[in-house]
């Protein structure tokens, strides 16, 4: 029993600051859902997850079925290392309506796993250029300008 010790239920996320700060962390895109996690740098503190389901994804008794469905799949993977301190987001996507429950858990598992390996990208500054109007990438050189 000492291993279930050591593993935190999940608290909930439930305010809207909380979940865009999430945003600004690592996205890790599926099929059936995005995972966006972020490291809120305390250890000590349960993990938290948060659902959410945009309006284009159906009417609001499709997103509250893909809300309860997802946060079933969280209830069943109680086994599933959620790092302590860090803070997770479900977007969910159409097809979790219609996915296979098992299937739902092996993704979201995989996802959990895969966000504790993975560093997230730096991502290239797009800059315009004021004359031309056209859009420069910062880490590419630049051509010098011949006179």
């Amino acid at each position: 029993m000492a291993q279930d010790d050591t593993i935190k239920k999940p608290g909930r996320l439930k305010n809207r600051p909380d979940f865009l700060a999430v945003q600004k962390g690592k996205r890790l895109r599926g099929r059936y859902f995005l995972l966006e996690t972020l490291d809120r740098g305390d250890p000590d503190q349960a993990p938290r997850i948060g659902f959410t389901v945009t309006k284009k994804q159906g009417n609001s008794v499709e997103r509250n079925r893909m809300r309860r469905r997802l946060r079933e799949v969280v209830r069943q993977m109680a086994g599933v290392p959620f790092k302590p301190g860090h803070d997770y987001v479900v977007v969910a996507r159409r097809d979790t309506l219609s996915a296979p429950f098992g299937g739902l858990i092996t993704a979201l598992t995989e996802r959990v796993n895969e966000a504790d390996r993975q560093k997230r990208p730096q991502q290239a500054r797009v800059e315009t250029d004021r004359r031309t109007g056209q859009h420069q990438n910062s880490r590419l050189s630049k051509p010098e300008h011949q006179d």
